[in-house]
């Protein structure tokens, strides 16, 4: 009975492979839709995951990585005196205006490190050293942004690359580049500039509080959600582990922006647009064979048997449209991952889209098993 199933399957051509290609497109589309979203909600905690800190202390009214609210930097002291504290140290995030050497300006996202230590800079660094950040007027730019965003239009009209030992202004303050590193893209995809604390300071705008964020670390045995907890309570700032910092920003970009609801109705077109071309499709073509159900049921056929038939067809086209669809899918991320197009692709958003298949697959047999089942074997004695 299988092999006769696939045979009426596989002897309509045209309406087989229809199916396959409508259960594919669905498949395809759900997949790269998912895989954006959790590439710009990956991008919009990389900032926390770049830095190796336990602890992250900020202002209560915080949201998320990008929203930091300046403090006072006596709040440094108050943080490294709560007991189960090992370290702490300053952090700047701010943004700023870049001058290129021919004139044009970018807009980027300057880090100012602790003077001593370097906590919080890049992990990956391409050329140069982190330690090069005391040379005078120094910066580390990432790498992306120096070979595009940072780079300058030469007279012949090609891009020069920003190279070691090139200079910048920074809000009119001229820099000189020290090293290139990798960064995780940022959620704005601006480009990222790393100095010291104090070198910070005095090219960010004057301002009475400037200290973005605390980074600290909790002594050895003790838990940073519990040192972190403490530091809230004692402080009244807000005090997070680094996953709980993660989780918060998530939080805030899933439930305070548009970012779930635009993708959300892409998927559901997506679905929508699957399950009506693979089900009228399924639907004719098992119209197209009621003759040979109907042969099947009067030589014995129970009703057990015509379904696990259907039931393996759509199975069938379910899983040739879903690989075909995934593989799709990964090509174009492939081909994009040079690009500030974002894909990502989970273990969980392969299983959604897989149990959305199933659906598709699931409702396709549905629309034909009804009328199957109530065919009557005499209809192929009939003329």
């Amino acid at each position: 009975m299988k092999r006769i199933a696939l045979h009426m399957l596989m002897g309509e051509t045209g309406k087989y492979l229809g199916i396959v290609a409508g259960v594919m497109f669905a498949s395809l589309l759900i997949i790269q839709q998912l895989s954006t979203l959790v590439g710009i909600l990956t991008q919009t905690y990389s900032g926390i995951s770049a830095v190796h800190a336990d602890i992250w202390v900020m202002d209560a009214k915080v949201k998320s990585i990008d929203d930091s609210k300046p403090m006072t930097d006596g709040q440094l002291g108050r943080v490294r005196s709560v007991e189960g504290v090992a370290w702490a140290v300053p952090l700047y995030k701010g943004s700023i205006s870049a001058r290129l050497e021919n004139g044009d300006t970018v807009v980027a996202t300057l880090y100012g490190l602790d003077d001593t230590t370097f906590i919080g800079g890049p992990a990956q660094m391409v050329q140069g050293n982190l330690a090069d950040l005391r040379n005078s007027d120094s910066v580390i730019v990432d790498e992306m942004s120096a070979m595009d965003r940072l780079a300058h239009v030469a007279a012949d009209g090609s891009r020069v690359p920003l190279k070691l030992g090139d200079t910048l202004e920074l809000n009119d303050h001229r820099v000189r580049v020290v090293g290139l590193c990798k960064v995780g893209r940022g959620f704005q995809s601006l480009a990222v500039v790393y100095t010291t604390y104090t070198r910070a300071l005095s090219i960010a705008p004057t301002q009475r509080k400037n200290l973005s964020y605390i980074l600290a670390a909790a002594q050895a045995g003790k838990a940073p959600e519990e040192v972190a907890g403490k530091i809230g309570r004692v402080t009244g700032l807000g005090a997070y582990s680094s996953e709980q910092f993660v989780q918060k920003t998530l939080h805030y970009f899933l439930t305070e922006t548009s970012i779930v609801i635009n993708f959300g109705l892409s998927v559901i077109v997506a679905f929508l647009i699957g399950t009506l071309i693979a089900g009228q499709t399924f639907y004719n073509f098992t119209m197209d064979n009621l003759r040979h159900f109907a042969a099947l049921k009067a030589m014995g056929a129970n009703d057990g048997m015509i379904l696990s038939m259907i039931l393996l067809q759509a199975g069938l086209v379910g899983m040739l449209g879903y690989g075909l669809g995934t593989g799709l899918a990964c090509l174009a991320g492939l081909a994009g991952q040079d690009s500030v197009i974002t894909f990502s692709l989970p273990w969980y958003v392969l299983l959604g889209a897989g149990l959305a298949v199933v659906g598709i697959s699931g409702i396709s047999a549905l629309l034909s098993l009804r009328k199957v089942m109530k065919l009557e074997p005499g209809v192929v004695f009939r003329g």
